[in-house]
């Protein structure tokens, strides 16, 4: 059995789950694609192939098997986008919830059931269907649980929407010891402006440190706090660009080693003047669905 334990984003991870780029299906139409960047790489005809895609995600096991953390994948299903593993699951402290993802994706928490089946029941959470979540959006940090989500009226017509004030609120009712603060996101149909989860324009670090884009946040006050909460001497800011091309998307394996995508170089040498040991690797192709490296992770023990 899975022993599950996650407190932070940063203690040196034991187990993970990684998505799986094999059999991700066609190019989507238009009007099935879940966020704004995919549809201006279906438009410009320059969508990720995946052949590309398994070779970025190939990269990224590799890097895994480097630091000897056990790596799960889901089974493959045919004609399934499975890459983005935090998207259907997240785990806080010993259990694992699952998330209420957009309905054509629950199949994709059907393919991990091999991991479920490793866990003890009681560990597991399904919260009710009221509670929209999404393991972008979620983030334990020690006594903090920082959560992204958007609360204004027309979150329906948002598909860029995944979080809502309900699981905020389900959130404090589970892990009722720990303080959860809210953040209000940017949703946008423009790529270079939308935030579609927390992770997309936030994340913190080893050593204090953090990046964070301020345009990601709806309220001015809710990205000073974060600031303050970090310092601002310890946080990288990152562009409307970078944000773009999802720099704060990062993976940290331990407090000291950071997986980062290899043409972030702004990104990866201030992390090495700070300190940390970056793993770079070619992710660009799969950014182009919007997620990056956190995204294709499910931490499952971090130790």
């Amino acid at each position: 059995m899975l022993q599950l334990n996650i407190n932070d984003e940063i203690s040196p991870l034991k187990a993970v789950v990684l998505g799986t780029a094999k059999s991700c299906g066609p190019v989507p139409k238009v009007e099935d694609a879940y966020d704004p960047k995919s549809v201006e790489h279906i438009l410009a005809g320059t969508y990720p192939k995946e052949s590309d895609m398994i070779k970025e995600m190939d990269a990224f096991a590799e890097v895994f098997e480097k630091y000897g953390v056990k790596v799960f994948r889901p089974e493959v299903l045919e004609d399934c986008n499975q890459i983005f593993s935090r998207d259907i699951a997240f785990v806080i402290e010993d259990k694992l919830i699952i998330a209420n993802i957009l309905p054509d994706r629950d199949k994709e928490v059907e393919a991990i059931l091999h991991v479920l089946d490793k866990i003890d029941d009681s560990n597991i959470l399904q919260p009710p269907p009221e509670v929209h979540v999404e393991g972008g959006d979620v983030m334990p940090w020690n006594d903090y649980i920082f959560i992204g989500t958007y609360t204004a009226p027309d979150y329906s017509n948002h598909i860029t929407a995944r979080t809502n004030s309900a699981a905020v609120e389900y959130i404090k009712d589970q892990f009722p010891h720990k303080k959860v603060k809210s953040f209000e996101l940017r949703k946008s149909t423009n790529a270079r402006e939308n935030a579609l989860h927390l992770d997309c324009c936030f994340q913190p670090l080893g050593k204090g440190k953090a990046i964070i884009h301020k345009n990601g946040f709806l309220v001015e006050e809710e990205y000073e706090w974060l600031v303050n909460f970090f310092g601002k001497e310890n946080v990288f800011e990152i562009t409307a660009d970078e944000m773009y091309q999802m720099f704060s998307n990062v993976f940290s394996i331990s407090p000291e080693v950071i997986v980062s995508e290899q043409n972030f170089t702004r990104l990866n040498n201030w992390l090495r003047e700070q300190g940390f040991t970056v793993e770079e690797i070619p992710y660009a192709e799969i950014s182009k669905q919007e997620g990056l490296l956190r995204c294709s992770t499910l931490p499952l023990i971090r130790k």
